[in-house]
């Protein structure tokens, strides 16, 4: 089976081509700046790679430029669209409606859109992409796999806010998390390179990208997660807060500043951007910090901080953990950042091997001293292929 795997942002289209036969990439490719002056398309199928400049209007235009790609003699992988046996899409919420990858339909598209409200930056585009695919191949079976799915074994204790009860009765206020497909690659993998049965495994895995979350995982599920309502709460991020108190937008509020202008401070503006003053990018700030900027300085060690003070919650609910994963663009590429946030970990006898911290950087592997209590690992995350996996299983399931 060969699966198209879409994921589509307010102004991008990142997508690979998988063969479930062996799990093998077969082309990948990104669309950016949609809807701007100028566009860009980076595409590559393991023997050649294409790039191009040109103006993209819209997510239906940027589809039919991939379909030719796919297509090419040079840059493509079939010979005729009619190949492609299944397309998965990344798709943010779906709240409690749907708590596992289904099959797309109309009642699905409407759950997504009426969904929209929990996530306004996401589910839009998000469902952008899926009507696009839908128009350009409406015989292709199509399924959604959602961010939220693998946090969906949270106890209650672990997703109610303190509000009244009524708010999660009538609008289903909550936490749900983000990363979840993420996340679940990530347990997954961890057990097969511990040699654990995943039952038996107690993690934590640190997804730390420009999004940033945790996720406490117990014999494979998660039992709390740092994301909520929407991927605001929790970590400082690139350029979302993370963790505010709740009277902060209202204070914003009562100084004049619009709703929509809150909402895209707390989302935009703020984080590690925010903090420094200068990037949302941990490359420009640790640069920064190498040339004496003390608000980078500041910003880092925020960023770290929080980190291992959630860390630290998720070892106490969890009653110890066997092992701390760093995935995604930070995690995996960042060796001072995992060092900053070990250091704090030493109570739980965390101990870093600091030369394969450096030396498996990108890398991947086991970081961690062989004398530590716990093993700390860098793994490359892999949220296509497990959207590829959700839809393999979900279409065999609807042909028996």
């Amino acid at each position: 089976m060969k699966i198209l795997v879409i994921n589509s942002g307010s102004s991008s289209l990142k997508y690979q081509v998988i063969n479930m036969e062996n799990e093998k990439i077969l082309l990948k490719g990104l669309v950016e700046r949609i809807g701007e002056k100028k566009s860009s398309i980076k595409h590559e199928n393991g023997t050649s790679k294409y790039t191009e400049e040109l103006k993209i209007t819209n997510h239906e235009e940027a589809l039919k430029k991939v379909m030719n790609l796919l297509i090419d003699p040079q840059y493509g992988c079939f010979k005729s669209l009619s190949e492609i046996d299944a397309i998965g899409h990344r798709v943010l919420h779906c709240g409690e409606k749907y708590v596992s990858s289904v099959l797309i339909d109309d009642n699905v598209i409407n759950a997504i859109e009426e969904h929209a409200v929990f996530g306004p930056l996401h589910n839009p585009p998000n469902l952008t992409g899926i009507l696009a695919a839908q128009k350009l191949m409406p015989d292709v079976p199509q399924v959604a796999v959602f961010d939220t799915s693998f946090h969906q074994t949270m106890p209650p204790k672990a997703f109610l806010y303190g509000l009244p009860y009524e708010f999660y009765e009538k609008y289903k206020i909550r936490r749900y998390g983000f990363h979840g497909t993420s996340h679940k690659y990530i347990t997954i993998e961890a057990a097969k390179m511990l040699g654990k049965d995943i039952k038996e495994l107690k993690l934590i895995s640190a997804h730390l990208g420009n999004g940033a979350s945790l996720a406490a995982v117990k014999g494979g599920k998660v039992v709390d997660t740092s994301m909520g309502l929407t991927p605001l709460e929790g970590l400082v991020m690139g350029g979302r807060s993370g963790d505010v108190d709740a009277t902060v937008p209202l204070f914003l509020l009562r100084q004049g500043y619009s709703i929509d202008e809150v909402d895209n401070i707390l989302n935009k503006k703020s984080g590690v951007y925010g903090i420094s003053g200068i990037s949302n990018d941990m490359r420009d700030i640790e640069k920064a910090i190498k040339e004496g900027h003390k608000r980078a300085q500041l910003a880092f060690d925020v960023y770290t901080y929080r980190i291992a003070k959630y860390i630290g919650s998720y070892a106490t609910i969890l009653n110890g953990f066997d092992a701390l994963v760093f995935t995604a663009g930070v995690g995996e590429n960042d060796p001072e950042v995992r060092k900053t946030v070990c250091d704090y970990l030493g109570i739980f006898g965390v101990k870093l091997d600091d030369e394969k911290n450096i030396s498996l950087n990108r890398i991947g592997g086991i970081i961690s001293s062989d004398d530590s209590k716990v093993t700390v690992m860098v793994i490359k995350t892999n949220e296509e292929l497990m959207i590829a996996r959700d839809t393999k299983e979900i279409v065999e399931n609807q042909k028996k």
